[in-house]
């Protein structure tokens, strides 16, 4: 699937990528919903009502992604709430592995992630991937997500790569539409990004159920 002499950078997404979505979509679905009903003295599904249609509108745009904005937006501690259920943050199968032979193959590892400062720096104390990764790079550095097709020039002044000898792992299709147009050669999607739901089917582009599949 990669012919990896073609390849000199790869660019990795976090959430859903290596790491398991389980644990956003738990707590965006079922933990925020669940305190934010005990402090407006709501039913939870009276609550997700409420909720959902405002997660929905804010997609794609960088508040969807920060911490401080749904802090402000709910009156909760996002930030803490992440905490109460920071059990469930877990590495993907194979990533660490596979890591560690791009590190042996001399291939620059650089995530990049929408995900708010508070929650990488939540993610990255769980996990320790950043043992396994050259660079970390945030939108919010940005003040634009990676659905937004400017954000790739910003990553490239900040950080220069050849797109053409360059692979993007994602799980979010508008993130490698957006990565598509902008010209990065090498695309793949993430089939299972949620550990507890079932395997997506993606057609749009070249896509992965782990990174056993792509191992050098």
């Amino acid at each position: 699937m990669i012919d990896w002499k073609q390849i000199d950078t790869v660019l990795l997404d976090m959430d859903g990528t290596l790491l398991d979505l389980n644990f956003d979509n738990y707590f965006w679905r079922e933990h925020v919903p669940r305190r934010y009903a005990e402090k407006k003295g709501l039913a939870l599904e009276a609550a997700k009502q409420e909720l959902f249609p405002r997660f929905r509108d804010a997609e794609g745009t960088i508040d969807w992604y920060c911490v401080d904005y749904w802090s402000e937006q709910l009156g909760l501690d996002i930030a803490m709430l992440k905490q109460e259920v920071e059990h469930l943050i877990a590495v993907h199968p194979h990533v660490v592995e596979f890591l560690d032979r791009m590190q042996a193959l001399g291939k620059q590892r650089i995530l990049v992630t929408n995900a708010h400062h508070k929650s990488l720096m939540l993610k990255l104390e769980r996990t320790a991937l950043q043992r396994h990764l050259d660079i970390v790079i945030c939108a919010h550095d940005f003040g634009i997500p990676k659905e937004n097709l400017a954000f790739w020039d910003k990553l490239k002044n900040k950080q220069p790569f050849d797109k053409k000898r360059t692979l993007l792992v994602d799980d979010s299709l508008p993130v490698l539409r957006s990565a598509h147009r902008y010209g990065i050669a090498g695309l793949l999607a993430v089939t299972r990004p949620d550990s507890k739901s079932p395997v997506r089917e993606v057609d749009e582009f070249q896509a992965i159920y782990d990174f056993s599949e792509i191992m050098p």
